[in-house]
């Protein structure tokens, strides 16, 4: 029998960043489920209110909501201070809003580069500066940072969110160091999704550049092997073993393993698979 026992979420205050929609409102209404508090904030005001409202009809949460642009830093830290003005404490933190975008490096704007970046990174790193010492006057905090796939392994077409995410990758990997250096009483945890069925593709930029923006969603979600349930689910089971690491999907353990098998060395694969893939796909129609 396992000695990892569920942590106890009654009474704690968890705040969740993009939770209007995919694994953010899934980790809201599972939060909800165990008992915690809530602090939720998205740029969608209305899918927020509905996340919200999940939580309170379903499971009788105490919700708070904030319109949050996470790459306003001043924003983060007025909504961070006010959480915790508000609660009185706060025990988890819950960076996961991010955005996508497609595009080659030498095709790239810079407005769209720095847009990503300052959400998929600048918003991960805004959120730890701003709740840390929120979470380690609670005396018992918990950050949890999400990352991506594309955090373990560089994509084709993909080198502004590559470099965010190994970027929080990165960030979280030495902050969690820092905090055990320091003996802080809080855990860090960094979550690497694979496909998971959200809304980000469908509101990337740079799809529609590529081929038609629906069909390519589509594709996308067909391919997806993990629902935002289920990757909730995977993050707070990876809490209660207090895991440094989470691996969301079978394709994420994969590319996983290549990363540590392989090496480097895997790109010189990929890219010819890949121009063959682009290949077919142009001829299906599916790209340009």
């Amino acid at each position: 029998m396992s000695d990892v026992q569920q942590r106890d979420y009654d009474g704690k205050v968890a705040v969740v960043t993009g939770a209007a929609s995919g694994i953010g409102r899934s980790l809201a209404v599972q939060l909800a489920e165990r008992g915690a508090t809530l602090a939720l904030s998205d740029i969608d005001d209305v899918r927020l209110k509905e996340t919200a409202e999940l939580c309170r009809v379903d499971h009788g949460s105490t919700v708070s909501t904030s319109v949050l642009d996470v790459a306003d830093r001043a924003a983060f830290q007025k909504y961070a201070d006010g959480v915790q003005a508000e609660a009185g404490k706060v025990n988890m933190v819950f960076n996961n809003a991010g955005v996508a975008l497609g595009a080659d490096v030498v095709d790239m704007s810079w407005e769209d580069f720095d847009w990503l970046m300052g959400i998929n990174f600048g918003g991960v790193v805004n959120g730890s500066k701003a709740f840390l010492p929120h979470l380690i006057a609670s005396g018992d905090g918990y950050l949890v940072n999400t990352s991506s796939v594309f955090g373990l392994i560089g994509i084709p077409s993909q080198s502004a969110y590559n470099a965010a995410k190994f970027g929080v990758r990165g960030f979280t990997e030495a902050l969690r160091q820092e905090m055990k250096i320091s003996r802080y009483p809080v855990s860090v945890t960094c979550v690497h999704p694979g496909g998971v069925k959200t809304n980000i593709v469908h509101n990337a930029r740079g799809v529609s550049e590529m081929g038609d923006s629906a069909t390519i969603a589509s594709m996308f979600d067909k391919i997806a092997q993990s629902t935002p349930e289920r990757a909730a689910a995977t993050i707070l089971k990876g809490m209660d073993k207090k895991k440094p690491r989470v691996l969301i999907g079978a394709d994420a353990r994969g590319f996983d393993m290549v990363a540590r098998v392989v090496g480097p060395r895997y790109q010189d694969v990929a890219a010819p698979l890949t121009r063959a893939g682009y290949a077919i796909a142009r001829r299906r129609g599916v790209i340009r």
